[in-house]
């Protein structure tokens, strides 16, 4: 991924809707969902999730299909996939590390 494609699908999340329709696209999966239950999850009026979708797309997060009479939106897992390995590929002085190398959660709490 190119830094100036990195800039763009890190603006389209830099929007706390479009952020909440993003995770709940992932939520979804590869089926994805349909706009009019998207909307009623992300709790926004349908003009507005157009909007929102519309960003979404143009950045290459999320995508739409046809299935009957309904418009199904999905997040284009290889565009998040792309995105993530741009922003840690220089992770660990470009030494692959993986969860394993992160400290285990303690909670912070006392026992």
């Amino acid at each position: 991924m190119e830094s100036k494609d990195a800039v763009i699908a890190l603006s389209a999340l830099a929007q706390a809707t479009r952020l909440n329709i993003f995770r709940t696209l992932v939520e979804a999966g590869p089926a994805g969902l349909n706009a009019g239950r998207l909307a009623e999850i992300a709790a926004i009026p349908p003009s507005s999730l157009s909007f929102h979708l519309k960003e979404l797309s143009h950045a290459g997060l999320a995508e739409s299909r046809q299935e009957g009479r309904f418009v199904v939106y999905s997040a284009r897992f290889e565009t998040m996939n792309r995105l993530l390995a741009y922003l840690t590929e220089n992770c660990c002085g470009g030494t692959p590390c993986g969860a394993s190398d992160t400290p285990a959660c303690t909670g912070g709490g006392s026992s």
